[in-house]
């Protein structure tokens, strides 16, 4: 009976009885040159929903006032320009909505542009993300990268991390940017479904950075611009938004992930603002409790902000900041006769902390040329004890411990030119001093040192467009001090428009990455010198695509595109560890292990495919997004032997659809349904004999990824209810991730106490339920 009251109680609060008028809010924004950031003045634009518009000031400032809550499309027309239309707009009583637009110089009569966001800076393999579409699609969690999974060709390595498998490569492949520069791993949790329980390089179980701060993100997937280096695989390039300089408004949330809290407002009356959230994990609130989940306590707190401060001279200038904390500690059935599976017979201790901020600063120098500086510091540090339990007493012993420490300080500086309306040039220098310390021991191995040195990246990149055409070429150098290995990239792409609705695209690129840092070390010699002089992992990438748009907000888009890996650290040589003949090894399939032998620059991989999006945006309450990938990932090891690659599931595919109701009042009711059908990675062989004698589980690597997973397959759902009150907005919603609880396999290993092969399945189904007020 109490649960009922207290339900009851809690339907009152929410859909309360108390009548309320249509609400309404302010629309407002500025409008910029996509090439010279400066404002436009004299731009029209239209909700054309409502048919009502407006026109930017001198300052290329405009504003909608009194617009009913709902959903909105923005149109924006200027003679000379591109039209640009901004789909998707959310209108919510509680928070004005704020745009920025920029559009791009016209050089001939061309179809008007469907975007998200700011002008995308590449021509091939790119995604815009918004923060609006990361509450919105199922199963995110609030997190960009989850979302990042729904794009073609983009897979999920496991179901507990954000982990990005793109185009058949390792997640290590994957750059992480902030404001622009290059940062550590910015996740929680990121020992979160791996194997071996050891830190990952770029994922974890949620991102620090909560979404209510993100502004724009460009999700980039192949053949990147110049401007980006140090990538294989793709750039998850995040930029933060600024808070509302005109008012004070705020956010409050509770649910399954935490509670979450954001602040945002006027600093001074000269156009200043701040922004600032804090999470604090539902599960570290019931750990405090004394709640655990299978013998193990995890927990998550963030804390990130954003300072907006414009001068009169100086430009624009902003800091900004993001920092967490979070652990998670398994705990075994004390009594012995409770064990069911080896992990019960070990405690684990992981703690992980992460932190960057920074500056930035925006300047015009002259009526063209801009100025953009940022100097950002990163460093994170990760911690993980393993004990074995006595069977016959209390008593517990270290048995492994790893621990890795990480520092980024960062200094970029890019000047852009807009020369004429057809070409615009830009140059820029990334400098970063790099410090990674590794200690890893266990009852296998031991590594230990440190790789710190400079890295220096200057580039240059032009754009022309001529009628139908547009090219963007430019050159990218990478030098590592560590090693003195370098590098010069050239990239290139094209773009050109065969019909008012259809557009053909190119793009070539050469791209380099630094090792991992485990990778400069031996795990067996205590020799930090071992693979020092190792160089880059490279790539060829080429990419080849068509886009197709119909009316009513519809597109169709095709790539086909090409990866030719090379200079990838294998083992050629007689192994330092006899027992295990390593040469099909290859860095292309690293997660979180450790190296054993001595490596050389001289393995291969090849990857290909085909890749399709189908997008409707959501427009009458009806969206669609549909994504399919069909792909080859193989790679060549020391002996010269070609290989499955660990990734090589061979499809992906992704259907996304949802609708929203909406009523005179202003209240919004939305479902969205996810599905995921993903081809099963490659597992190499247990070696069972060898396995019982080394008590951990050794593989046939003489043979690797020899057996294939079964496919993947995921169902995900959202509901949510929205009601708009004048001045706030209440949002109740609930995911389901996996909502068959299908069972999805993770890995396999030997147990040591069953005495048998195990699979270890990935998650099942998970509910997650969030009550969320904007006022």
């Amino acid at each position: 009976m109490k649960k009922v009251a207290l339900f009851s109680l809690f339907l009152c609060l929410f859909f309360g009885a108390d009548g309320f008028s249509q609400s309404k809010q302010t629309i407002r924004g500025t409008v910029f040159d996509a090439d010279s950031d400066r404002p436009i003045a004299g731009v029209n634009l239209v909700l054309i929903e409502t048919k009502t518009g407006v026109q930017t000031d001198k300052n290329g400032e405009f504003v909608f006032s009194d617009v009913p809550v709902g959903r909105y499309t923005l149109k924006a027309t200027m003679i000379g320009f591109e039209n640009q239309i901004l789909a998707e707009l959310l209108v919510e009583s509680s928070k004005e909505l704020r745009l920025n637009l920029k559009l791009k110089e016209q050089s001939s009569m061309l179809q008007e542009a469907i975007v998200r966001g700011g002008k995308a800076r590449a021509l091939t393999s790119i995604q815009k993300i918004t923060t609006e579409q990361v509450m919105r699609f199922p199963a995110t969690f609030m997190d960009p990268a989850r979302l990042a999974m729904s794009f073609a060709g983009v897979a999920n390595q496991n179901d507990q991390a954000n982990a990005l498998v793109i185009r058949g490569n390792s997640p290590n492949g994957l750059q992480w940017r902030l404001e622009g520069v290059e940062i550590v791993n910015p996740n929680h949790l990121s020992n979160a479904g791996t194997f071996s329980d050891r830190t990952t390089q770029n994922a974890g179980g949620v991102n620090i950075l909560s979404a209510q701060l993100l502004g724009e993100m460009d999700f980039m997937t192949g053949a990147f611009p110049a401007e980006y280096g140090n990538a294989l695989s793709g750039v998850m390039d995040m930029r933060l938004r600024n808070g509302n300089e005109k008012k004070h408004e705020f956010t409050a949330q509770a649910g399954l992930i935490g509670v979450d809290l954001t602040a945002e407002g006027p600093l001074n009356k000269k156009g200043a603002s701040y922004l600032v959230n804090y999470r604090y994990s539902f599960t570290g609130l019931l750990g405090l409790m004394g709640v655990s989940f299978g013998g193990e306590k995890i927990a998550f707190q963030d804390l990130s902000f954003n300072l907006s401060i414009p001068t009169q001279k100086l430009g624009k200038f902003t800091i900004f900041g993001m920092g967490g904390l979070s652990n998670n500690n398994f705990t075994g059935p004390a009594d012995a006769t409770k064990w069911l599976v080896q992990k019960d017979g070990f405690d684990i201790d992981f703690a992980n902390t992460m932190a960057a901020t920074g500056i930035t600063n925006e300047i015009n120098l002259g009526k063209n040329t801009r100025l953009r500086t940022v100097i950002a510091y990163s460093g994170l540090e990760s911690e993980r004890t393993g004990f074995i339990k006595s069977k016959t007493s209390n008593e517990r012993f270290r048995a492994e411990f790893d621990s890795l420490a990480k520092q980024r300080i960062s200094f970029s500086t890019a000047l852009s030119h807009k020369i004429s309306s057809k070409f615009t040039l830009k140059e820029g220098l990334f400098l970063t001093s790099q410090n990674d310390n590794i200690l890893s021991f266990s009852r296998s191995a031991i590594a230990i040192g440190n790789v710190a040195g400079l890295i220096i990246q200057p580039y240059i990149t032009g754009q022309f467009s001529l009628g139908r055409f547009t090219a963007n070429a430019g050159l990218h150098y990478l030098k590592y001090q560590y090693n003195k290995t370098q590098s010069l990239e050239p990239r290139a792409s094209a773009a050109y428009q065969i019909a008012v609705n259809q557009t053909i695209t190119a793009a070539y690129g050469l791209h380099s990455q630094l090792q991992l840092p485990q990778v400069y070390f031996s795990r067996l010699v205590n020799d930090e010198e071992t693979n020092r002089g190792l160089g880059f992992s490279k790539a060829h990438h080429f990419v080849f695509g068509h886009e197709l748009k119909f009316k009513n907000n519809m597109s169709l888009k095709t790539e086909v595109y090409y990866q030719s890996l090379f200079g990838v650290p294998v083992v050629t040589k007689a192994p330092f560890n006899t027992r295990r003949n390593l040469t099909t090894f290859s860095a292309l399939n690293l997660v979180e292990t450790y190296i054993d032998e001595k490596l050389e620059n001289v393995g291969k991989g090849t990857n290909y495919g085909i890749e399709m999006t189908f997008q409707k945006y959501l427009t009458k309450g009806f969206y669609t997004f549909l994504t399919g990938a069909l792909y080859d990932a193989s790679y060549t090891g020391g002996d010269g032997k070609t290989y499955n690659a660990r990734f090589n599931g061979r499809h992906t595919f992704n259907a996304t659809f949802g609708k929203e109701f909406y009523n005179k009042k202003g209240s919004i009711f939305g479902a969205n349904l996810r599905a995921v059908w993903l081809g099963g990675f490659w597992d190499s062989a247990i070696d069972v004999e060898a396995t019982k004698n080394s008590r951990y589980t050794v593989y046939k690597v003489e043979n690797p990824f020899s057996i294939r997973q079964k496919d993947y397959f995921r169902p995900d759902m959202r509901v949510y209810f929205k009601r708009n009150k004048n001045h706030y907005t209440r949002t109740f919603s609930m995911d389901i991730q996996n909502f068959i609880s299908y069972k999805n396999v993770a890995y396999s290993y030997y147990d040591l106490l069953k005495k048998e092969v195990v699979v270890q399945n990935q998650m099942g189904l998970i509910p997650m339920l969030n009550y969320r007020v904007e006022f």
